[in-house]
């Protein structure tokens, strides 16, 4: 590889619950002069696949529990916000004044289990992480391949912090046809080192590469096509190969 084009995919409607995302991207892609091909990988934004699944909750409508607001009082968070945050997480890893990292029911160590209100409608209404990310992964990519008879790659991405890093990346939380990690192990480097420990998050980087062209704001481009990448294959391969387990985890 010695170039990989990253294409933002614009003139997506706002997305309903019960949109077909692979018809929205499809149309969109063909629309622009830029037709999905085989090899492709389709960076999608978290936040119209939850949308169209129908994961979006309005705050005036939750009851907080007493604990809720507890944890709301201790981290300066809304209690209708933080009880939502909690029912979405299996544990609070960490708490503190303005912050609530937990890991989610999917296992994804994160703030605010993932729960977003930017981008929905100011404030009041909130999306959740979809059920199984991986799931809807391979729901968009097949519906791509029928409606396009091309074999592409989907990844569900959603913008997460770093530990000892300031900023933000958006990494992937649900895939579909492609390994996530690349395991260098055992191959030689320039000079003969056999590689011990290189394992490249490639699902990871390439939600990063995709994010440069997905809008934050209000660009509203919310999937990007990464054509040229030569990435390995695979039907079976789940996110979840990206969580590191607990024990081997320093910062946890």
């Amino acid at each position: 590889m010695t170039r990989v084009e990253v294409i933002g995919v614009r003139g997506i409607p706002e997305v309903k619950p019960g949109d077909d995302m692979a018809k929205l991207i499809c149309s969109a892609a063909e629309a622009q002069g830029n037709p999905i091909r085989d090899g492709d990988v389709v960076i999608v934004a978290q936040k119209i696949v939850s949308k169209a699944e129908g994961r979006i909750v309005r705050l005036s409508e939750v009851q907080p529990t007493e604990f809720a607001r507890t944890v709301a009082a201790y981290t300066r968070k809304r209690p209708s916000l933080a009880e939502v945050i909690l029912r979405e997480s299996k544990s609070i890893v960490r708490m503190a004044p303005g912050h609530l990292i937990t890991e989610t029911r999917q296992g994804i160590v994160c703030a605010n289990s993932g729960v977003d209100r930017s981008n929905v409608d100011g404030g009041g209404t909130v999306t959740l992480l979809p059920e199984d990310s991986d799931r809807s992964a391979k729901k968009i990519r097949n519906g791509i391949k029928k409606l396009t008879h091309k074999t592409a790659a989907v990844i569900i991405s959603d913008t997460s912090g770093r530990p000892l890093r300031e900023g933000h990346v958006d990494i992937a939380i649900g895939i579909a046809g492609i390994d996530p990690i690349s395991d260098l192990r055992g191959q030689k480097d320039l000079f003969g080192y056999t590689l011990r420990v290189k394992q490249t998050a490639v699902a990871d980087e390439l939600a990063a590469a995709g994010e440069l062209v997905i809008g934050q704001a209000q660009e509203a481009i919310p999937v990007a096509i990464i054509r040229g990448f030569k990435f390995r294959p695979s039907d079976r391969a789940k996110a979840s190969k990206l969580i590191r387990r607990r024990e081997k985890d320093l910062f946890i």
